[in-house]
């Protein structure tokens, strides 16, 4: 015998430039530039077992969803306030879903030029925003960033591992520490409800992320991962807990010796793969359960 396990469906990087026109500085245009995904969950065993798709709001249906709100919310909205909109709109307005799940990931542009109208992309940052809203549980709101690479040329040790017959590397006292971060954070759910300055909330996220890197003097990944977690529960008090990923790049010192040449912590070889990758979560004392898997 077997039986239908948890399952959900939806439309997949849905790509949407919103430009609020003249809604800028000075009258300048404002840019929102979003890849969107939906999925819905909920009464859709039929679908899998008898492919009836009487209760299956098409993909398609989705995806033009997306557009039309975002022209009905109009101007400079953030991916938070989207996100809890369209999910809200599924659960309320289909019978047979109870909980939607909406990930907005956004793509930053900086102006350029006086004129109003002309940017260019703000390098590989992404801003993301994953909304849960569910008929029983409530919204849930996880804001966050990826892609955000950094490095430290010193201030950075590792030394004082255990060691056995595999082990070829050497101990440093001095290295460079560089990652690419991805951090999520969890709102608490009544400042959920209160109301959040979601922008706001994302430009202190990222300035704690950077501050900390900059400021901490680390004898591993896994410390600053530690203290950049701290830093962001301190930085926003609406957030409950914080997860973190952070690959470690690696820097490996070239061997200048055969060309007679020296290399006092100068040269490198960035390491593309393997590499190593720490992970880990930081929640306040007080930090509610869930309620729901958040990813």
């Amino acid at each position: 015998m077997v039986q239908l396990g948890g399952n959900r469906y939806g439309k997949a990087e849905v790509r949407l430039v919103h430009v609020a026109r003249g809604a800028g500085a000075s009258g300048a245009d404002l840019i929102r530039d979003w890849n969107v995904g939906t999925s819905l969950s909920g009464d859709l065993a039929d679908s899998h077992l008898t492919g009836s798709n009487a209760k299956v709001l098409p993909t398609d249906s989705q995806k033009n969803k997306v557009y039309a709100l975002a022209r009905e919310l109009g101007g400079d909205v953030a991916p938070e306030v989207f996100g809890v909109e369209l999910g809200s709109f599924f659960v309320s307005s289909q019978e047979p879903i109870t909980r939607a799940r909406v990930s907005v990931d956004e793509y930053g542009w900086t102006p350029v030029g006086a004129a109003g109208y002309s940017f260019a992309r703000a390098g590989d940052l992404v801003r993301t925003t994953v909304v849960h809203v569910d008929a029983a549980a409530g919204t849930t709101v996880v804001s966050g960033l990826k892609d955000l690479v950094v490095m430290n040329t010193t201030a950075s040790e590792f030394w004082g591992y255990p060691k056995d017959r595999y082990t070829t590397l050497a101990e440093t006292r001095d290295r460079i520490l560089a990652t690419s971060v991805t951090a999520a954070w969890r709102f608490r759910p009544e400042a959920v409800a209160a109301g959040v300055d979601w922008d706001a909330a994302f430009r202190a996220g990222k300035s704690a992320v950077l501050e900390t890197f900059a400021a901490t003097y680390t004898y591993s990944l896994q410390q600053m991962l530690y203290a950049i977690g701290s830093a962001l529960l301190d930085a926003l008090p609406a957030v409950c807990e914080v997860r973190l990923s952070l690959p470690n790049k690696h820097h490996y010192l070239v061997d200048l010796a055969p060309f007679g040449l020296a290399n006092d912590r100068e040269v490198y070889l960035a390491g593309d793969r393997p590499y190593g990758l720490i992970e880990g979560a930081v929640l306040a004392d007080d930090a509610p359960e869930p309620g729901i898997a958040w990813d």
